[in-house]
């Protein structure tokens, strides 16, 4: 009886055994990349957009004031997406909101999660403008706000005038904002330069899981169009122009460790003082997290997981390298309260890894007992968050696949991964002509331009990009800052010493964007 108890013992304790990987961790290096040339490009040979549509502006400057409103109206309903607090509410303000700019097209999209909502005005133009919104925004934290996140107020800031809210940059303001000059040309002109195409969604902070839902509805109409407009707020407060390109891919699941086979209470918790004799599902869980990076957590120990990031091209090469002079590190540190980046590195290098570098990143950890006083126990589940930034050409199913079989090859079969949002990268060339177009208006308005390749954070843009081979540019004047953040705001009218756009010379560069549109050639 003895020895059957042994070899049982042995064999329970071999299944937690590591299997052996197909690349031992202590040969996996985070890698690194060079740029594929030294030459910067030249942004002063696309000439500045030269039309003066004064009637338009005259129209922006006398009716500033209900613009102001009509972003606060936005703000001020709230339509957070996890909560599913406004959502519908806020789906239905911004149909209407079309309708009455005289999109003859103004209706919900049904999905399997929130609605989308579709929008055409037929200007019976020769172009045709997408533009891609999300009207929901994340959760807040009311009390850690200096003016309540939904009462939309305008409040005086060291750069000038704001308006703080959730949604005021991210991104309910500049969309607005974007609406606000369309409703000035129509009102001057009787009419827009461009059709246009809306293609909204309410699940951005979601990870976007049913957007493909929305394209799907109108996806042959769609190709017809020229090109897509994200509106975005892209100046720095010194008025430089941050114009980014493209968006890394996103992979966003969780990890959940419960007691079972392996060991631990598989039903509820218990007194903590079985921790003598009982596997914990938290420590399994931070070890089978820590499994997957180096010890400080900057590089990680999944097999072939950095295999096919590809190298910077010659033109993000020559992006990259028109832009570093401007690029100010201290600044950003100071903004973010970061003391320095992973390994000191600054200039092209911290560039490098921020656009080239997979992440994997925990986004919150939980389990047992988080509130206040002492309660002894050992819980019987744990979970964590887990994103991973993807650049350009990995697929986030297969980087959850390399993670699986990372984890059963290391003993933690029994950890379940739930994939909660996954799509990949998306880019557009410089050289695309709406690209071109809105470089051409920023030349107007800015003495200074940054194109980058992509930002590491991540959009939905594929479905654009790769689904439907249209070019997308998100961008626009102005300032804001605190996304998914406390006081978050939008800048509106810049005090002494703030170069950025207000609200008037953003709506007034959108006006300019989509005349340039409408005159530009066609590859």
């Amino acid at each position: 009886m003895k020895t059957f108890i042994i070899l049982a013992g042995l064999l329970v304790l071999a299944a937690c055994q590591p299997q052996e990987p197909s690349q031992s961790a202590t040969e996996i290096t985070r890698p690194t990349y060079q740029l594929a040339t030294t030459e910067a490009y030249d942004f002063s040979a696309i000439q500045p957009y030269a039309a003066d549509h004064r009637a338009v502006y005259d129209y922006i400057d006398t009716h500033l004031e209900q613009h102001v409103g009509a972003l606060q109206r936005w703000v001020r309903q709230p339509s957070i997406s996890a909560q599913n607090v406004g959502v519908q509410a806020m789906a239905e303000m911004l149909r209407q909101d079309l309708s009455h700019l005289g999109f003859k097209e103004a209706e919900l999209v049904p999905t399997d999660g929130h609605p989308g909502v579709w929008g055409y005005y037929d200007a019976g133009a020769e172009k045709t403008l997408v533009v891609y919104l999300m009207y929901d925004v994340q959760p807040v934290n009311p009390e850690d706000w200096e003016s309540p996140p939904f009462d939309g107020e305008i409040i005086d800031h060291e750069l000038g005038r704001v308006l703080m809210a959730r949604g005021a940059t991210n991104q309910k303001g500049p969309q607005r904002a974007f609406l606000n000059a369309l409703e000035s040309i129509i009102a001057v002109e009787g009419g827009l330069p461009v059709n246009i195409m809306v293609a909204a969604e309410g699940e951005e902070e979601l990870g976007s899981p049913h957007y493909p839902q929305i394209i799907d509805a109108y996806e042959e109409r769609l190709r017809e169009a020229d090109g897509v407009l994200f509106p975005f707020n892209s100046q720095s407060p010194d008025g430089k122009i941050n114009m980014i390109l493209g968006v890394k891919g996103i992979l966003y699941f969780e990890m959940i460790a419960t007691g079972g086979e392996w060991g631990g209470p598989s039903k509820a918790e218990i007194h903590g003082s079985y921790k003598a004799m009982v596997d914990s599902p938290v420590w399994r869980l931070i070890k089978a997290l820590s499994s997957m990076t180096s010890s400080d957590g900057n590089t990680i120990l999944v097999p072939d997981y950095y295999d096919g990031v590809l190298p910077p091209t010659v033109e993000e090469s020559m992006l990259i390298n028109a832009g570093i002079e401007s690029r100010d590190d201290a600044q950003l540190q100071e903004m973010l309260a970061v003391d320095h980046w992973i390994d000191g590195k600054t200039g092209t290098d911290a560039v490098i890894e921020l656009l080239y570098q997979p992440t994997l990143n925990i986004d919150g950890i939980w389990g047992g007992y988080t509130g206040e006083g002492v309660k002894t126990i050992l819980p019987h589940q744990a979970s964590a968050k887990v994103d991973s930034r993807l650049p350009p050409v990995l697929d986030p199913d297969e980087a959850l696949d390399k993670i699986r079989r990372h984890l059963d090859a290391n003993g933690f079969a029994d950890i379940e991964l739930r994939k909660l949002s996954a799509y990949p990268a998306a880019q557009t060339s410089v050289e695309a002509p709406a690209v071109q177009a809105a470089i051409s208006v920023f030349s107007k308005y800015a003495s200074e331009i940054n194109v980058q390749p992509r930002i590491a954070g991540s959009a939905p843009f594929y479905q654009f990009t790769d689904r439907l081979g249209l070019p997308l540019v998100p961008t626009g004047m102005g300032f804001g800052t605190g996304a998914h953040a406390p006081n978050e705001i939008m800048l509106i009218e810049p005090g002494p010493g703030t170069n950025a756009a207000g609200l008037a010379d953003i709506e007034k560069a959108y006006v300019d964007f989509v005349y340039a549109l409408a005159t530009t050639k066609q590859d």
